[in-house]
């Protein structure tokens, strides 16, 4: 589990097929303390499993499912990717609940100078539009961020200077492509209330609905 808040960049040194799918070599741009072999680190928003540690680099690999699925078999020699360690629970919880299981894959529309800050705003397939809501949260690249509006395949977000900083969002350009994580939150609720309205017949229905969230103040 993690948080969205990216500790640092980390640099992709190389790559090896594996049954399948790929191992990729990385080094971290910061001190991996107590460094527990197998444990999670996410990489650009997907969590992968870090083993040969050594010092800063380690070693992770990654199925063909992941490779379909996110940004990651677009990486190259020398790219940089956001790095999240996995979250203690005595942690603060800064950004929202990540699970650094990518949903999806985004693209850059836009992106303007307002201020000291940058609008970003993406496009993705509509089928996963209905979890983008305005002023939640949403995971790009690894990095939790919140909601500024949102339309049909289509929605912004503001990134404030340190966010550029400390991650590679400020190395995006239109047409570059990133990994979407939607607010898990949303996606049980979802399931929840499909499995409520399909309730066999002569069965009273089923409580959760739209109405029952309205009224205690979830809507």
């Amino acid at each position: 589990m993690f948080t969205g808040i990216v500790a640092g960049t980390g640099i992709f040194r190389s790559k090896r097929g594996v049954d399948g799918g790929l191992a990729f070599n990385l080094e971290a741009g910061f001190e991996l303390t107590d460094p527990q072999e197998g444990e999670s680190i996410a990489i650009n928003g997907v969590c992968l499993t870090a083993y040969s540690i050594k010092g800063r680099c380690f070693t992770v690999d990654v199925s063909p499912e992941s490779l379909g699925r996110t940004t990651l078999q677009d990486l190259r020699i020398g790219s940089q990717v956001n790095m999240e360690r996995a979250v203690r629970m005595s942690d603060r919880l800064g950004g929202h609940i990540v699970s650094g299981h990518v949903d999806c894959v985004a693209t850059v529309k836009e992106h303007r100078a307002t201020g000291t800050f940058t609008l970003f705003s993406f496009t993705l397939a509509e089928q996963w539009n209905r979890y983008i809501i305005e002023k939640g949260s949403v995971t790009i690249d690894g990095v939790s961020l919140t909601v500024n509006s949102c339309s049909a395949g289509r929605f912004e977000v503001s990134i404030i200077p340190h966010t550029l900083k400390m991650t590679t969002l400020g190395q995006l350009k239109i047409g570059s492509r990133v990994n979407i994580e939607v607010d898990i939150i949303g996606k049980y609720v979802e399931k929840l209330l499909a499995g409520q309205s399909t309730t066999s017949a002569g069965k009273e229905p089923g409580k959760i609905n739209p109405a029952f969230l309205a009224e205690h103040g979830f809507f």
